[in-house]
């Protein structure tokens, strides 16, 4: 899996590396049961703080994409692909929501918005 981490981007760098791993899940090319490196072997590998992994991995395990076992490591959680809650529907809503609302301050219509997120799941689904 390739990771590319935008230094200049105004998303967090441990954000930026945890949607990384959540579009690995969602593309297939990291399963459940599939191992992450370390925190101290990630980190190194991409030259960055520790913590800045620790945290991506603590926000990636809260949202029960990855578990961290003891003695085994961090591994893609079996529930990584899973039938979304009322819960799971009622934070993505909430997250989308200030983005739908920049795409219609820019004018977008309700189609060219449809048409967008279709290209996204597109390019999300498509074997690499």
């Amino acid at each position: 899996m390739f990771i590319e981490i935008e230094p200049d981007s105004t998303v967090p760098i441990y954000l930026q590396l945890a949607q990384q791993i959540i579009e690995g899940v969602a593309k297939g090319t990291l399963k459940p049961g599939d191992s992450l490196p370390s925190v101290r072997s990630f980190a190194a590998d991409l030259g960055m703080n520790m913590h800045t992994v620790n945290k991506a991995y603590h926000y990636l395990e809260e949202k029960e994409f990855i578990q961290i076992v003891q003695k085994k490591g961090v591994v893609i959680h079996e529930k990584g692909v899973r039938k979304a809650t009322a819960t799971d529907r009622q934070r993505l809503t909430k997250e989308m929501r200030p983005i739908l609302a920049e795409a219609l301050c820019l004018q977008l219509s309700q189609e060219d918005i449809e048409l967008l997120v279709k290209e996204i799941i597109l390019d999300l689904k498509e074997v690499k």
